[in-house]
């Protein structure tokens, strides 16, 4: 009786003993059943492989490894792909998988993929994190040998696959890169050509000869205030020459006009030599004593002075009443000095035209030197933008240009076989016994499932069983003290009786005569 009150130890024991059979009969049957029913369940064969996944065996730092997916998703991606049907249909038909039944293709397909399992191997500990060791290829059906074989191609494909895969995302970064090396370099070349219409435009103007320009304009500036100073004094010097020549040409016609042939009057002489004596002080108020010009009229005084002495020292001649020599020969020709001025007088025309021309050249000079420092702030702006942009498509062009090599050396890293890669490490095993069903585990879930059944029926029974069978259960039941015991007479099977006394944790017993 289960329920009324505490059970004790000893309640439970005395259940166990009443009911042992209950408990082991159950046990015993399901472990026998189950133990039979493994036995005529389909054995079912798992083969087993292990692919490692190889890590590039030339150095990062030597060639970059192009491949940033995640090892885990790339697996991934990898197993729906090769468990596709147009994957697995080749299989089926091929090894005539799961034709016992009248399904589809698909349908067989679909079991094939159920009893495919792909598992990745956990790292160690200490080992680099996010990367794949390698993983298991599981492939379970009723035949060994079919089983190995699946497992087999199953595992040949998945190795096939990622290299084929590696190298085509080799071969396309490969591509890629070169069309941006391509288009890189078009737009440096774009940018060069520019720069250089523009130096070609602005020649003599760019920012970097502007020290130059002005170091010219300063040497320009120079010249002119020097021609300037020599074109001054040499038209200068003209007007001096010419107004001696006018000076000179006075006298020699009023010479020829008084028809003085050898000398002139001393009247005029003497005019002369006054004339050139003023000349002579406003020279050297300009020139030194050395200047040629001073020279000059300091020699013409001096023989002035002495034609003036030598007309002096002569006595005057008979006055002719005949008129003046009229002739062509008379005066025709001009002094030596008239002449020399007006060779003087030219040769400082063709000086001055010459200064002239000096001047002009070197304004002109001037002015566009002038212009290409003045427009060179502007011209800067424009050279530095295009300075700028045609160094950074050569630097953009360089770095994509290292890394095109890099994505070759990569490709062609992947194509010796030298790269990150699946490689084979167990052969798919044959299964020499059975993963499913086993016997044993069988035998045992039968006995744990008996002995369960057997406890539950145990269990209800006491539950309804509503026997007093301790003096703890009257006393609990009846809410009262026992004040006797009746005896229970217990005949043996040697024909002697024993009555028998159950008090509280005793068992008292006394031999009766029969």
């Amino acid at each position: 009786m289960l329920g009324h009150r505490p059970m004790t130890m000893e309640d439970y024991t005395s259940i166990l003993r009443r009911r042992v059979w209950l408990i082991v009969v159950p046990a015993i049957v399901f472990c026998g059943a189950a133990y039979l029913v493994s036995l005529k369940l389909t054995k079912k064969y798992e083969s087993k492989t292990t692919v490692l996944v190889e890590g590039q065996r030339v150095s990062s730092d030597l060639v970059k490894n192009f491949d940033t997916e995640d090892p885990g998703e790339k697996l991934a991606s990898l197993k729906e792909q090769i468990m596709s049907n147009s994957r697995l249909q080749p299989i089926v038909e091929r090894f005539g998988l799961f034709n016992d039944k009248d399904v589809t293709v698909d349908a067989r397909v679909a079991e094939l993929q159920k009893v495919i399992v792909v598992a990745p191997i956990e790292q160690m500990a200490g080992t680099r994190p996010n990367r794949l060791p390698g993983f298991h290829i599981l492939v379970t059906l009723s035949d060994p040998h079919l089983a190995q074989q699946v497992c087999a191609d199953i595992t040949s494909i998945f190795v096939t696959e990622d290299t084929k895969s590696r190298e085509v995302a080799s071969a396309n970064t490969t591509d890629f890169m070169g069309e941006q090396v391509e288009a890189a370099r078009l737009r440096m070349n774009e940018q060069d050509q520019k720069l250089a219409q523009l130096k070609q435009q602005y020649l003599g103007a760019l920012p970097d000869q502007e020290s130059t320009n002005l170091s010219l304009l300063t040497g320009i500036t120079t010249q002119i205030d020097a021609v300037n100073q020599a074109l001054a004094r040499e038209e200068s010097t003209k007007g001096l020459f010419e107004s001696e020549l006018a000076q000179r040409l006075g006298d020699w016609k009023a010479a020829r006009a008084q028809g003085i042939t050898g000398a002139s009057s001393p009247a005029t002489l003497d005019l002369q030599l006054k004339q050139k004596e003023d000349d002579l002080v406003k020279l050297q108020e300009k020139f030194t004593d050395d200047w040629p010009n001073v020279k000059a009229k300091k020699q013409e005084i001096e023989e002035l002075r002495k034609k003036i002495a030598l007309s002096a020292a002569t006595p005057p001649a008979a006055d002719k009443k005949d008129k003046p020599d009229t002739s062509v020969n008379a005066f025709a020709v001009e002094p030596e000095a008239i002449q020399r001025l007006r060779a003087q007088i030219k040769s400082s025309e063709v000086t001055i035209q010459d200064d002239k021309r000096k001047q002009a050249a070197l304004q002109a000079q001037f002015r566009l030197y002038q212009s290409r420092v003045q427009s060179s702030p502007a011209i800067e702006q424009k050279y530095s933008d295009l300075t700028r942009d045609s160094k950074e498509a050569m630097e953009y062009y360089n770095e994509l240009l290292k890394k095109k090599d890099a994505a070759q050396m990569s490709n062609a890293l992947q194509l010796r076989q030298q790269g990150e890669q699946y490689k084979l490490l167990d052969a798919a095993s044959y299964p020499d016994h059975p993963t499913f069903p086993n016997p044993i585990l069988f035998a045992g879930g039968g006995f744990g499932g008996g002995l369960a059944l057997g406890l539950a029926l145990v269990m209800l029974l006491e539950m309804r069983d509503k026997s007093l069978r301790t003096e703890s259960d009257v006393e609990m039941m009846l809410k009262l003290p026992i004040l006797a015991m009746v005896p229970v007479v217990n005949k043996s099977s040697a024909g002697k009786s024993r009555i028998v006394f159950q008090a509280r944790g005793e068992t008292p017993s006394l031999p009766v005569k029969g």
